[in-house]
């Protein structure tokens, strides 16, 4: 009976094994979490460190080939909230308890989540902080000069990691070269190794960042908003190669996605966070479009899952664009020319990369970018990644050295002089321009304080001392406290823009202004809290203001509002065209803020005086403003571009937008 016992324990203790063995581990587990910035101690004062994300439970489970594989993303409208769960997948931030979080198939395979997992993100911030992942030039010009520095390595040497300056020897052998022909043929990379990684656009240096991370051989791979500034074509050239990433497991994905990009049809799983940093749903996708999961908020899972269908349904509900325009908005009268091209070509040797087209123009044809932007138009640039778009937003802000030869007048003058004319010298025109992008807050020095970085836009650069009279330092002030809760939002107090709105009486609104003003200790903030300690989103809104704030002649904003919070961008998209005149928009109507009704209002958002241009591939992010377009047509097509008028704006002429791309 005992030997009996001992065989029925043996094959007991024999399946039980099988069971667990053939059951895959999974990737990452994480149980009933808190993650913090840093450990939370005994001495960290109420609010000071409060836990970023609580109750996490995550799963991606391993694959043994046998069942269905799953592929999730996380989508939120926030951008924090987005990229922050993605760091804590990779095992970034203090998990509490510590073993709340492990990687049980990583430890079976003796790696590390760290060389395992690769996070790639798609902005300024997030792009450089990826261990070396990021594409960046020395200088913010450099990419449009044709002498080649020690540093201008080429898409090959980023791919395979040769980028030291005193490399003697070249070691391939740490590549895989089936893993690398595979995945740059992939990725569409083969004709563009040998080219500078700092002349690649924005579609072509973002497949190179995803070709880098997947020759590593990562387990899994985090994709931190992968559409964000791609246009229409190119993003579907990514979803589909996304597409095959998920469905090879090889590595298993997991992205990022805003609520207005959609869920692709291959994603199977999806992780809901509102904009508090909350987890609102999590678990099949299907499951949640029905509302049929437990234990989680529906409503709000319905409002994110939601929000793209009621942007673009609601065209025949709504009648004002959520920054105040009606349905049909004619355009403001053009005044005086400030940026004038005719017959601008830009070639690096025989590679022509803008103006290679003939352009109907009065008279007949003629070669070249003829084009002009006058006082009081408001254009967008758009076209398809590589179409030229950055090369001549670079012509206008004169960092393009071929500025100088080119047929092209800035606010009537031409960088060289002309007979009687002195040429326009670098600093006026910075003057007279307010520029944001994602290259500028790369750059831009991190080390300024909140009120600094409103200040030097009254500098000849952003280190140097501004030139602030009185009518400036209140326009400062005003941005500051109408983007309060935004720039300074550990604050819970009521703003003083939340509180004159509170107002019971116009007089009361009248004498608490008054009280304000002569203290500015409202604004104390502002002076201690640095560019480099505020969050993604206030980063961006802060260059955005730089860009208004000095009421320059012309405002240049190329996806100056990429990647924000939903809810940020809205509010920025108002305040761009009417300033602190106008509070939100409730049921169909503008409101007049209280600082309208008192006659307090300092700054009134665009003027017919000023010009606007905006380069965005996402009509979300296209201000209700824009009337003129002009779209550049694919590389190397020869047709000219193609211009056009908008009756009102975009957001309520959802049509347009597959006319601006000839959909």
């Amino acid at each position: 009976m005992r030997w009996g016992s001992c065989g029925v324990a043996r094959r007991s203790l024999h399946a039980t094994a099988i069971q667990y063995y053939s059951t895959p581990a999974p990737v990452i587990k994480i149980e009933n979490a808190a993650f913090y910035r840093r450990y939370p101690g005994v001495n960290d004062s109420p609010g000071t460190n409060p836990p970023l994300l609580e109750g996490v439970n995550f799963t991606l489970p391993g694959n043994d080939g046998r069942d269905p594989s799953q592929s999730w993303s996380v989508i939120s409208p926030s951008s924090v909230a987005r990229t922050t769960f993605l760091q804590i997948l990779a095992g970034q931030h203090i998990c509490i308890p510590p073993q709340a979080r492990s990687y049980p198939y990583l430890s079976t395979i003796s790696q590390s989540p760290q060389h395992a997992i690769k996070y790639v993100g798609f902005d300024a911030e997030r792009g450089s902080n990826v261990g070396g992942t990021s594409v960046r030039g020395a200088y913010l010009s450099a990419r449009y000069e044709s002498r080649r520095e020690e540093t201008d390595f080429c898409v090959q040497d980023y791919l395979t990691g040769h980028t030291e300056l005193n490399a003697l020897e070249r070691d391939d052998s740490a590549v895989d070269s089936r893993t690398f022909d595979e995945v740059t043929r992939q990725l569409n990379l083969r004709s563009l190794l040998q080219m500078p990684v700092a002349n690649l656009s924005n579609g072509q240096t973002r497949r190179a960042r995803i070709a880098k991370a997947l020759i590593a051989k990562p387990e899994v791979l985090l994709l931190d908003g992968p559409f964000m500034g791609l246009d229409p074509n190119t993003l579907q050239t990514m979803a589909e190669v996304l597409r095959q990433i998920a469905e090879r497991q090889q590595p298993r994905l997991i992205m990022s996605l805003r609520p207005e990009d959609g869920v692709p049809e291959w994603v199977s799983h999806l992780v809901v966070l509102d904009e508090h940093l909350r987890v609102v749903g999590q678990g099949p996708r299907q499951v949640l479009l029905d509302g049929d999961a437990e234990a989680i908020n529906k409503a709000e899972v319905h409002r994110i899952l939601n929000a793209a269908e009621h942007a673009h349904g609601a065209a025949t509900q709504v009648q004002v664009s959520r920054d105040g325009f009606e349905r049909n908005s004619p355009p403001l009268a053009p005044g005086e020319a400030l940026v004038e091209m005719r017959g601008v070509r830009v070639a690096y040797g025989d590679k022509v990369v803008l103006g290679d087209w003939q352009q109907s123009v009065t008279g007949g044809e003629k070669p070249g970018l003829w084009w002009s932007l006058r006082r009081g138009q408001r254009c967008a640039i758009l076209g398809p990644n590589g179409s030229g778009k950055t090369t001549m937003l670079s012509l206008i802000t004169s960092d393009h050295p071929q500025t100088y030869s080119l047929p092209i007048k800035l606010f009537g003058r031409s960088r060289l002089p002309d007979p009687g004319q002195p040429g326009i010298s670098l600093f006026d025109i910075q003057r007279r321009m307010g520029h944001s992008s994602p290259e500028v807050h790369a750059f831009f020095p991190k080390g300024l304080t909140v009120r600094r970085v409103l200040e030097s836009a009254w500098a000849d650069a952003p280190l140097s001392k501004p030139k602030l009279n009185d009518e400036a330092k209140q326009r400062v002030d005003a941005c500051l406290r109408w983007f309060a809760r935004e720039l300074n939002p550990a604050d819970s107090e009521p703003t003083i823009a939340e509180r004159l709105e509170a107002a019971k009486s116009d007089e009361g609104a009248r004498e608490l202004r008054a009280q304000i003003i002569s203290s500015n200790a409202d604004l104390n903030w502002a002076s201690r809290h640095t560019f480099r300690e505020a969050k993604f989103s206030n980063q961006r809104l802060l260059l955005f203001l730089r860009a208004l704030v000095s009421q320059p002649d012309l405002v240049i904003l190329d996806e100056a509002l990429s990647g924000i919070d939903e809810a940020i961008r809205d509010k920025a998209l108002l305040f761009l065209s009417h300033g602190e005149k106008v509070s939100r928009i409730v049921d169909n109507v503008a409101q007049p803020s209280m600082l309208a009704r008192i006659g307090a209002t300092v700054v009134d958002g665009l003027s017919p005086q000023q010009a606007l241009l905006v380069i965005s591939h996402s009509k979300e992010d296209v201000p209700g403003c824009i009337r003129e377009w002009i779209c550049l047509p694919e590389p190397g097509e020869g047709r000219e571009p193609r211009t056009g008028v908008l009756p009102g704006p975009l957001e309520l002429n959802p049509g347009a937008w597959g006319e601006i791309w000839g959909r």
